[in-house]
């Protein structure tokens, strides 16, 4: 096995070695950590998938860029994914059980490795070069790939020339590093798409939510970026998030963020990774002002409320007319992951003046079916309960359910659904409200005759 000297080299290129060298350290049954959004190290992906002598081998990750060879059809025996969270490449392997899905807040990730219930082998990361001190940056992904980092039995690295060295608690040792291969490519960009007329609407909609002063959440999409456009004529805002793209560069630039006002990361802007261009790269590489750490700190909810008025953006695919957020799958089929939407919900509820808002045109598949709903599709998952929502926005306004009744809430829901299917969900609504008809009370057996045990309050 050719493992890496302890002390950074005067030549630490010459180091380098093959792509197909540097997996060469992995063995079948083997669990691998890969880096992912921008910091995804392709190139070792590759390698990896070029071999045709391993199996059992399992590869844990957030949301990946570019291809997923792992994932193809015909290397099940080979590899298997399991995604932390699910982007567009693992989607169709999942609905397939070609991969696979854990379902847990972004802020639970770390510890899965920390505390050994997932036993890490080795870490696929891609990493800025050393500096002087001998240090790599984890650049632009930071939130579980440092715990990774620290766990890992080995770590295999892409260092990239063009991985922005950014601040915070992202620091990779040279010494850590067991193999390595040098390149210089350009990081996989993302760029936003033309925004809609609808969320034009739901972002001046939430941007008049937003005070002066306030601390920002807000994820990657057409709607987070409609609203920071919105935002250039407030004053002292703040970002402590778990991502961030481009939009923040505008409004930092504008003026608007100043982070003078937070109580966590003062005069910081405070993430976990990002996703974005070139521009938003530049930006954050070698800028003090930007600091990265792992998602069990920046989404901790008792971290996050900290902060004052924290505004928490947020999207769904679709709510039901009780409030119960379905944001993770469409029905049975995963489409995302639970990610850090319940982390920052309520982090921003327990904030002083904070507001969680879930963000979200009214309807689906070009005006067909509304995402207001009677009841969610089966096998939706509930990413933010009922007990959790307070604002919800769509292009027909915004309200705030929190502490109503199930009728209010019912009645509030339809009132910001598409005119086209309040009628529809009017009449549901007044349906299932009846959730047992009268003449069949007397006929349903006590909690405790169904084994759930005495009635709270009640005798036994």
């Amino acid at each position: 096995m050719w493992i890496m000297p302890a002390l950074l080299p005067p030549d630490w290129k010459a180091c380098a070695v093959s792509a197909a060298d540097a997996v060469s350290l992995v063995r079948s049954g083997t669990n691998i950590f890969v880096h992912g959004a921008c910091a995804t190290p392709a190139p070792l992906l590759e390698a990896l998938c070029q071999r045709r002598d391993l199996e059992g081998v399992k590869l844990y990750h957030l949301h990946t860029a570019g291809a997923a060879p792992f994932a193809e059809r015909g290397r099940e025996k080979e590899f298997r994914s399991i995604s932390l969270f699910t982007g567009a490449p693992l989607r169709c392997a999942i609905a397939e059980d070609r991969a696979d899905f854990v379902p847990i807040f972004l802020s639970d990730i770390p510890g899965l490795f920390l505390s050994g219930a997932v036993k890490l082998d080795v870490a696929f990361l891609q990493v800025s070069p050393p500096d002087r001190h001998g240090n790599c940056s984890l650049g632009t992904s930071c939130d579980a790939a440092k715990a990774a980092g620290e766990t890992a039995r080995l770590i295999v690295a892409e260092i990239n020339e063009q991985m922005p060295r950014t601040y915070g608690n992202n620091v990779l040792p040279f010494a850590r590093i067991h193999a390595f291969i040098s390149s210089n490519r350009p990081l996989v960009q993302h760029h936003s798409e033309p925004e809609t007329p609808v969320e034009a609407r739901i972002g001046e909609l939430v941007a008049n939510l937003v005070e002066d002063g306030s601390t920002l959440q807000m994820g990657i999409g057409g709607i987070p970026t409609a609203v920071l456009k919105r935002l250039h004529h407030k004053r002292d805002l703040g970002i402590h998030t778990e991502m961030f793209s481009d939009q923040v560069v505008d409004l930092f630039e504008s003026g608007a963020i100043t982070n003078r006002l937070k109580v966590v990361g003062g005069g910081r802007i405070i993430t976990s990774f990002l996703n974005g261009t070139k521009r938003l790269f530049d930006f954050v590489d070698d800028n003090p002002l930007v600091a990265f750490y792992p998602c069990d700190w920046t989404n901790d909810p008792s971290v996050i409320r900290k902060n004052p008025k924290v505004v928490a953006i947020n999207s769904a695919i679709q709510i039901d007319l009780t409030g119960q957020v379905c944001a993770d799958s469409i029905g049975h089929r995963i489409f995302s992951g639970i990610g850090g939407q319940m982390d920052f919900i309520r982090g921003a509820a327990l904030s002083a003046g904070g507001k969680p808002i879930i963000a979200l045109p009214s309807t689906a598949m070009r005006g067909a079916v509304s995402r207001i709903v009677h009841q969610l599709a089966p096998g939706a998952g509930v990413v933010t309960t009922r007990g959790h929502v307070h604002w919800v926005v769509t292009e027909y306004g915004a309200v705030n359910l929190h502490g109503l009744t199930l009728r209010e809430r019912g009645e509030a829901l339809i009132s910001i659904s598409h005119p086209d299917f309040r009628g529809g969900l009017g009449r549901e609504f007044t349906q299932v409200r009846c959730f047992i008809p009268a003449e069949l009370v007397a006929e349903v057996p006590p909690l405790s005759s169904c084994g759930l045990g005495p009635v709270p309050g009640g005798s036994a």
